[in-house]
């Protein structure tokens, strides 16, 4: 089909299978061309345009910014049920994008993401229980919302669940269990898993382990995140606290060398409102 002719009647001539991967020739062409046909196909009643074309909404990418009209077309995707339209509802809300915020709001759509099966709206879902974000704190229902998600393959409910184990939320204090959950977080792609997985292995005296995990942090890490992550590094080569086990010489100089890496790494920019994930 014809990019250029993506409109309502071919819309609904065509096949999903051929409106999928036209919707991929247009993302890859010039922004403003591939906005305009991504707002023909969004009427035409495509949901995956309609999510597409509210997130470039959003971002202002071959558009004009205005998170008010983005807010409508994920409307109008979640009355399909789209869980991913929802989810992006709970963003919007959560965060004041074309909406007054309101963590409330943010986290009934969340749950309906969630219960939908999209592995994402469990996260959002899951950490909206465990802070208390706009609904009571519930730390048993967020781990298991966290499990759920983590069992679909998601990389940062795995490192939360580490976390739940490391501090000792709702289950016993167990690093074993802590380490394997950030390891599998860190086999994913989680940023906050790989470094929460050297840092056990370093206090481990498995310094051989941690550093290819340190090595890669950047590598999907937000600016935020690798300017801590720069200062935590810089407390293991000098701790505070005296007791603190001390860095073999060559570990130390591996550390120095990332503390570097990191700073002056740009980082990644933090990811999409939903679409890709949660900006954070």
């Amino acid at each position: 089909m014809d990019s250029a002719a993506l409109d309502s009647r071919a819309i609904n001539q065509a096949s999903p299978e051929a409106l999928a991967a036209d919707l991929q020739r247009i993302l890859a062409g010039p922004p403003e061309q591939a906005a305009a046909t991504l707002r023909a196909a969004a009427e035409g009643g495509v949901v995956q345009a309609q999510l597409v074309y509210g997130q470039w909404l959003l971002d202002g990418r071959g558009v004009a910014r205005d998170p008010a009209q983005a807010v409508q077309w994920f409307e109008h995707a979640s009355r399909k049920g789209e869980p991913m339209a929802l989810n992006m509802l709970g963003q919007c809300h959560a965060h004041g994008w074309g909406v007054p915020a309101n963590p409330l709001l943010a986290a009934y759509w969340f749950r309906l993401a969630a219960l939908g099966g999209l592995d994402w709206g469990m996260y959002n879902y899951a950490t909206a229980l465990a802070l208390g974000q706009g609904i009571p704190a519930d730390r048993a229902a967020a781990l298991d919302w966290f499990r759920k998600a983590a069992a679909l393959g998601h990389a940062k409910s795995s490192n939360m669940i580490g976390s739940f184990h490391e501090d000792g939320w709702v289950v016993d204090r167990d690093e074993d269990a802590a380490l394997a959950h950030y390891l599998r977080a860190a086999q994913g792609g989680d940023f906050r898993g790989r470094f929460n997985a050297a840092r056990l292995l370093v206090a481990r005296g498995r310094p051989d382990q941690a550093l290819p995990w340190l090595e890669r942090v950047p590598d999907t890490a937000t600016p935020a995140f690798l300017r801590k992550a720069a200062a935590w590094l810089r407390d293991w080569i000098d701790p505070e606290d005296r007791a603190a086990p001390a860095l073999a010489a060559e570990t130390a100089d591996s550390i120095r060398r990332l503390i570097g890496l990191y700073e002056r790494h740009p980082g990644t920019p933090p990811p999409g409102a939903g679409i890709a994930g949660p900006r954070a």
